[in-house]
C-alpha cells in the first residue's frame, strides 16, 4: 500500500495551497444589485474581465429569488414600447426599415419585423420544441447520439432567439447570466434569503481555503462580518457597489463602482492594487517580531549547548588527542625538539 501522509486529511498540500493562491470567486447579489443599467451579459463579461487581473477565476455565483429573475427595468420596458409602437408604423407601411430583417436560422429576408417574428415561432420555434421533445422521450445510447446530433441547431436557434423573441419572464436575467458563465440559483422569497445562502457559500469557500480572492458585488452591510473574518483568514477582498462611502468598501482592500467596471477603468486600477499586495505580503515575510518564548528557548539551547562542549573536555573525551599532541608543558617544547635534532645534525 502507497505511504499516505497523516496530516492529509486535516490541510491541504502544498500544490493545493499554491493552486488556491491564485484563485478568485465571485459573489453577485442579484437581489441587492442587478445590472439595471446595463445589458447583463455585458455586465457579467465585463465583470469577469476585472476579476481575472486578481487571479484566475475559479467560480462565479450569483443568487437571487424569483423576483429578481422576473423584474424588468424601466429602460427595458421602454425599449419594448417604442419596439411596439415601430412595429405597427411598419405594419402599416408608414415606416420602412433601411434594411430587411434576416432570419439568422435559415438566412430569410422580411421587410417587417412582425412578419419576422411570426416566421420565427411558426416555423423555427416548433422545431426546436419538436427536436427537446425528442431527447425528452430518449434514452440511454440513443439520446447522446441524438444530443450530439442537435447540438449545432439548438445552439443556433438559442442565438437567434435571444435577439427575435421577447423573454415571457423578466428581461432574460438567468439566461444572459448563465451565457457568461455563472452559476445562478433561485433562492426562497423570504428576506435576506438571497444574503444567507451568498454568506454560507463564502463561509464554506474560506473554510476549505480553495480560494485567495472574494470578489463580492453588493452594497449590502450585512456582508461586513465576512469580510471581516475573510481578511482575518488572510484572503484578498473586493467590493463592486454604486454606494462610494459605503462600509463595504470601507472594510475591503479594493473597491470599485459599476461604471468603473462597465468602462474597463477598474481593469487597469488591478494591476496597482495587486502590485501593492505583494509589496506587503513581502514586507511581511521580512518584518522582524519579537517572541519572548522563542528567544528564551533559543537562549536555553545555547547554553545547554556549551556546557555539553565543557562536560566533554572535563570527561576526558577528548584527552587522548590533547595528550598526544601536547605531552609537556609548552616552556619546554622547544628544548624537547633541539634534543630530538641535535644528533641528526
Amino acid at each position: 500500500m502507497p505511504n499516505q501522509n497523516p496530516d492529509s486529511s486535516i490541510s491541504p498540500s502544498s500544490s493545493e495551497q499554491r493552486v488556491a493562491e491564485h484563485n478568485v470567486a465571485i459573489f453577485w447579489d442579484l437581489d441587492n444589485k442587478p445590472p439595471k443599467s446595463f445589458p447583463p451579459y455585458d455586465a457579467a463579461i465585463r465583470l469577469k474581465k476585472a476579476a481575472q487581473k486578481f487571479g484566475f477565476v475559479k467560480y462565479m455565483i450569483a443568487y437571487a429569488n424569483r423576483h429578481a429573475f422576473s423584474y424588468v427595468p424601466p429602460s427595458v420596458r421602454a425599449q419594448r414600447r417604442d419596439r411596439k409602437t415601430w412595429n405597427q408604423l411598419e405594419t402599416k407601411g408608414v415606416v420602412k426599415p433601411d434594411e430587411p430583417y434576416i432570419c439568422r436560422v435559415c438566412g430569410r429576408r422580411f421587410y417587417t419585423n412582425e412578419k419576422l417574428i411570426n416566421h420565427f415561432k411558426q416555423i423555427h420555434e416548433r422545431e426546436q420544441m419538436k427536436r427537446l421533445n425528442q431527447i425528452e422521450s430518449a434514452r440511454g445510447k440513443r439520446r447522446v447520439q441524438m444530443v450530439a446530433k442537435y447540438a449545432m441547431k439548438m445552439e443556433k436557434y438559442k442565438c437567434a432567439a435571444r435577439d427575435i423573441l421577447t423573454p415571457k419572464v423578466g428581461y432574460g436575467l438567468a439566461d444572459e447570466l448563465k451565457r457568461a458563465g455563472f452559476g445562478v440559483r433561485t433562492v426562497s422569497d423570504k428576506p435576506q434569503a438571497a444574503d444567507v445562502a451568498l454568506r454560507s457559500q463564502m463561509v464554506d469557500m474560506m473554510d476549505r481555503r480553495i480560494v485567495e480572492c472574494l470578489f463580492l458585488v453588493s452594497d449590502d452591510s450585512d456582508f461586513v462580518e465576512i469580510l471581516k473574518e475573510a481578511r482575518l483568514r488572510c484572503l484578498k477582498t473586493v467590493v463592486v457597489g454604486d454606494i462610494n462611502d459605503g462600509i463595504l468598501k470601507r472594510t475591503a482592500d479594493a473597491a470599485f463602482s459599476w461604471q468603473e467596471i462597465m468602462m474597463g477603468k477598474a481593469k487597469k486600477e488591478a494591476v496597482s492594487v495587486v502590485g501593492r499586495w505583494k509589496d506587503q505580503s513581502v514586507l511581511q515575510r521580512l518584518e522582524w517580531t519579537y517572541d519572548p518564548e522563542t528567544e528564551k528557548k533559543s537562549y536555553y539551547n545555547e547554553i545547554e549547548s556549551e556546557d555539553s562542549d565543557i562536560e566533554c573536555l572535563s570527561s576526558g573525551e577528548y584527552g587522548s588527542l590533547l595528550d598526544t599532541e601536547n605531552d609537556g608543558a609548552w616552556w619546554e617544547l622547544d628544548s624537547r625538539t633541539k634534543e630530538v635534532k641535535g644528533p641528526s645534525e
